[in-house]
């Protein structure tokens, strides 16, 4: 039966690249796949492509294909992956270039047809948080469509070597060369919440591998600093083997691959994507051998008629401060700090919708001591403990860039009118870029190839 093989290069924006290049040279794969855009990331790269419209894809974007497109081009490993975020064109417009300099003949192709920034604006549209999205006004910044594999199936067929999108679905940069080498049609339901599946369990590289998964002590993994990212084996009838390149660190058991199949997930026996509508209720998984774990079961049904919008916004912003105590009385000193600074915040008028105090290492994630479950009652003879250290830190959401400096300034005058021994200061301001969705059909979203 024929199977091919897809390394998942990165997970996220910030990935490593070493695992990819470990994936090129020792994988033995087809087809490499970077998945690089989240949420937010694309209306972050809107922003960027306003101020220079030659820009907007992922600023690591040339740092990879130097390090991949060379051995790619040698092993005949075709590139997918999403690292056009906000302007394909000009993403795939530089890995041509790239190409080029290294004396490689590749065909690369841009995929468009996600912006549909125009049709939100016009349109009477709301978003899952009740806001009629053409309401925000000067503060949207971007509308993508999540688009499914048909463009990508589209490209593979007239030869593309190498795939630049914006946002597709991130189960659809591994589900479209698995249509395109098994020649599954785009409706046939079972195949493809197969592959819907393949595409969800590597979708987020390292994490199927050991990455995000070690707790020490509970689930021991080796070799985290050279994690080795996953490889699909996935044959015709969409059943997949999770395995990675022999030697690398990290580990692949049913524990990792359970894991990340429950990442994300809503409803298991209803997972929503452009091409599919993914039934993973009756998914099994076996190890069949060391880091490797063969995974099937999967189904799906009927597209929805709908596609998923992730709209960006500018949405406030954050002002922040932090300083550091020391030494016995740390805590006592860090909560006066607390109070001065929320103190001086009236008395300065500062406006802010929303404020936090927190100290770093006492409450500052789970909150206040005495909110959290109780702990068993200490021994007799043991004495009360405090930390030798905190940080405190006061951030404040603003409607203006104004108010949000002020509040780290007020964290910096505890310098000299605050409490004993405060040091390390620091202070940011900045401007939060949020996100929202809303549904469109799918006839107000037309997808197209471009080569480069």
């Amino acid at each position: 039966m024929k199977h091919i093989r897809i390394g998942a290069g990165a997970g996220y924006s910030g990935d490593r690249i070493e695992p990819a290049i470990e994936l090129a040279e020792k994988g033995e794969i087809d087809y490499l796949v970077f998945e690089c855009l989240a949420e937010r990331t694309i209306a972050i790269a809107q922003q960027t492509r306003m101020k220079d419209p030659s820009l907007g894809f992922d600023p690591l974007l040339a740092e990879r294909m130097h390090a991949v497109l060379g051995i790619c081009s040698e092993k005949k490993i075709k590139i997918i992956t999403n690292m056009g975020a906000a302007n394909p064109l000009a993403a795939a417009a530089m890995v041509r270039q790239i190409a080029l300099s290294m004396n490689l003949q590749l065909k690369v192709a841009a995929i468009g047809g996600d912006d549909v920034l125009d049709t939100l604006k016009a349109g009477a549209y709301i978003s899952d948080q009740d806001i009629q999205v053409s309401n925000l006004g000067d503060k949207l910044l971007s509308a993508n469509a999540y688009i499914g594999a048909a463009p990508l199936v589209e490209a593979l067929e007239l030869g593309a070597d190498v795939i630049i999108t914006g946002r597709v679905a991130d189960p659809a940069l591994f589900l479209a060369p698995l249509i395109h080498e098994f020649n599954w049609a785009m409706d046939d339901w079972h195949r493809l919440g197969q592959g819907t599946l393949v595409g969800h369990l590597l979708e987020c590289a390292g994490q199927i591998s050991g990455g995000y998964f070690a707790d020490p002590g509970y689930k021991d993994v080796q070799g985290l600093a050279r994690l080795g990212f996953p490889i699909g084996e996935v044959t015709e009838d969409g059943t997949v083997v999770i395995t990675k390149v022999a030697g690398s660190g990290g580990q692949v058991t049913t524990a990792t691959c359970k894991e990340q199949l429950l990442y994300e997930i809503h409803d298991p026996a209803s997972y929503l994507t452009p091409d599919v509508v993914a039934d993973f209720s009756a998914v099994t998984m076996r190890e069949t051998g060391p880091d490797r774990v063969r995974v099937q079961g999967a189904t799906g049904r009927a597209r929805p008629d709908t596609l998923k919008v992730s709209i960006g916004y500018i949405d406030s912003y954050i002002g922040e401060g932090q300083i550091s105590y020391a030494g016995p009385g740390a805590l006592v000193r860090g909560k006066l700090a607390q109070a001065i600074v929320a103190e001086r915040l009236k008395l300065s008028a500062v406006a802010f919708n929303e404020c936090r105090y927190d100290l770093l290492g006492v409450d500052a994630i789970h909150g206040a001591v005495l909110s959290a479950p109780a702990l068993p009652a200490p021994a007799k003879s043991a004495q009360p403990s405090e930390p030798y250290e905190v940080r405190v830190r006061v951030s404040a959401r603003c409607d203006n860039m104004r108010d949000a400096i002020r509040i780290g300034n007020e964290v910096e005058t505890l310098y000299t009118c605050g409490p004993a021994a405060g040091g390390g200061v620091t202070k940011t301001a900045k401007e939060v870029v949020a996100v929202q969705s809303c549904m469109l059909p799918r006839q107000h979203v037309t997808t197209s190839v471009h080569f480069e």
